[in-house]
């Protein structure tokens, strides 16, 4: 088999691996979904993790004033911001967790599946 043979059956397969994926994904969302929509969740989501966003703002803020010596307002501010984004996203993550959890179950299934007929395609049975 030509280099060129097998790279365009390898990127063929890594499309059909990407799409399987994707596909698998989108059904595992459908499923924990289960024909609600959305939009409501993800906003509850976000007002959920603005607590966790205060909680990094306050400990960004307390890592940059705990140091002896003196720290300029912006720096502490932009400690503050960070240690904010960095709650709100470990928040807003923590409260999706069973979504992104169902979407990486449909994907990995698909994938496997696609892995799968490649190996039989490589490795075929003869049971005779």
């Amino acid at each position: 088999m030509g280099l060129r043979t097998w790279s365009r059956s390898e990127a063929e397969y890594g499309r059909k691996v990407l799409n399987s994926g994707l596909e698998g994904a989108s059904a595992g969302r459908e499923a924990f979904l289960s024909g609600r929509p959305l939009t409501p969740i993800l906003s509850e989501s976000v007002q959920n993790a603005w607590k966790p966003a205060a909680i990094g703002a306050g400990i960004g803020v307390l890592s940059r004033c705990s140091r002896g010596r003196r720290k300029s307002v912006g720096n502490i501010l932009a400690f503050g911001l960070l240690g904010s984004a960095v709650g709100f996203c470990a928040g807003f993550v923590w409260q999706n967790r069973h979504l992104v959890a169902s979407s990486a179950r449909g994907a990995l299934r698909n994938i496997d599946k696609v892995r799968d007929e490649h190996w039989l395609q490589k490795n075929p049975i003869d049971y005779a």
